[in-house]
């Protein structure tokens, strides 16, 4: 479907009115979404090529850094020209479960508590919680809290499956 010459474009979304907006026709809409799709998915791609050539012209420099700081993880600030470069590598540190799970066991077991060193995050997931006798979820119950996430909506063609 042709649209008319004015029909709003992403730069024209951000001076419209939410209301204005919202009574556009349905196929100005979807045209508007797809827009938005593709604008999305180049700034993504823009996005991560940018951190890639930023990480090419610092990440020598911010290991020697790091390590004339004794560090192998950590932020270092570099100077290029006019600019301070704040070059980040967080620490990420996994644990395998099972083996902490045994940990946990042999404190337990020495007569320590194995909370003082250890955190665990209880949970119950909708699928198991749906699953359990009606007796045992009203028991659930009070320990359940149900919020909502953001709601969105896509436009497809009427045909799409």
């Amino acid at each position: 479907m042709t649209y008319p010459a004015n029909a709003p474009r992403v730069d024209d979304m951000l001076n419209m009115a939410t209301g204005d907006l919202a009574q556009l026709p349905v196929e100005l809409l979807a045209a508007l979404q797809g827009e938005l799709d593709h604008a999305t998915k180049q700034l993504k791609a823009a996005t991560a090529r940018f951190s890639t050539a930023l990480e090419v012209r610092y990440a020598t420099r911010a290991a020697e850094a790091r390590r004339a700081c004794g560090k192998d993880t950590g932020t270092v600030r570099l100077i290029d020209g006019d600019y301070a470069v704040v070059a980040d590598l967080p620490k990420r540190v996994d644990w395998d479960q099972e083996k902490l799970a045994q940990i946990a066991r042999n404190i337990a077991g020495s007569g320590e508590d194995p909370a003082e060193f250890i955190d665990t995050k209880l949970s119950v997931s909708e699928r198991k919680y749906g699953a359990l006798p009606l007796s045992w979820r009203e028991g659930f119950e009070p320990a359940r809290t149900v919020g909502f996430g953001k709601a969105s909506f896509k436009l497809e063609p009427a045909d799409a499956p």
